[in-house]
């Protein structure tokens, strides 16, 4: 199956420490037509394969001997070798207080690992498209929970000067940071969905961030929302 953005074949890293976790997603992608180019057993030898292969996308672990996830992805997605390269998180549960931290980082967003096939495809694909995959019930819950604590790399603090934002930007960057979705924008905001699209597009292009993932960790980082408080001013 071609990639519907490029018209090229998809292909993907896969990085876990458990060989049967990597075996399983691999053979779900490889079964919808996504090619896995290389597998990784840590954070080192993921680095050297995305290096080496150049996929689209990484679905990375997040604790793994040796180098992590989360340097892991850093590394990535701040080397020469990122191009367009998305890197989806795989966590569980119990390591919640790792996966903010990782978005910061750059990561598009993270999966649990108990997904079921047709949502990891849909997952890689989507984020290879240039969205970002921010399910609202749970990645918001845990940047409220873990924003602001000390030992949270604050990895887009270069980019907190909110200046150069209108105020109907500022207003839809508050609502997208409470996990609002673009049909969900635009309703409450009486505004098309294009409308929306180009709003949220000009905030990720004023704030040289990757996607909403970013844009959300840097609405909390920068005060504009505060962990467990609502959209001040957003109606």
């Amino acid at each position: 199956m071609a990639d519907g953005v490029s018209g090229d074949r998809l292909r993907a890293v896969i990085a876990d420490d458990q060989a049967l976790v990597r075996t399983g997603f691999g053979m779900i992608l490889a079964a919808d037509g996504i090619e896995v180019t290389a597998e990784a057993a840590d954070g080192t030898e993921a680095v050297a394969a995305v290096r080496r292969t150049r996929p689209d996308v990484v679905l990375m672990d997040i604790r793994m001997p040796g180098m992590d996830g989360i340097e892991a992805t850093r590394r990535i997605l701040t080397e020469d070798i990122a191009g367009e390269i998305r890197v989806i998180i795989l966590t569980t549960y119990d390591l919640d207080h790792y996966v903010y931290a990782a978005l910061t980082a750059g990561a598009s967003g993270f999966l649990l690992k108990d997904v079921t096939p047709e949502h990891l495809v849909a997952a890689v694909r989507l984020v290879r498209s240039g969205d970002a995959l921010l399910a609202p019930t749970i990645t918001r819950r845990l940047i409220e929970r873990f924003a602001h604590r000390e030992e949270v790399l604050h990895a887009v603090s270069p980019h907190l000067d909110l200046s150069g934002l209108t105020p109907r930007e500022l207003e839809v960057l508050r609502l997208l940071a409470t996990g609002l979705s673009n049909a969900e924008l635009a309703e409450r905001l009486f505004l098309s969905p294009t409308t929306v699209k180009t709003h949220v597009g000009r905030i990720l292009s004023k704030l040289d961030l990757r996607d909403r993932v970013q844009a959300v960790v840097l609405a909390y980082e920068s005060g504009l929302i505060t962990p467990g408080g609502t959209a001040e001013g957003a109606y």
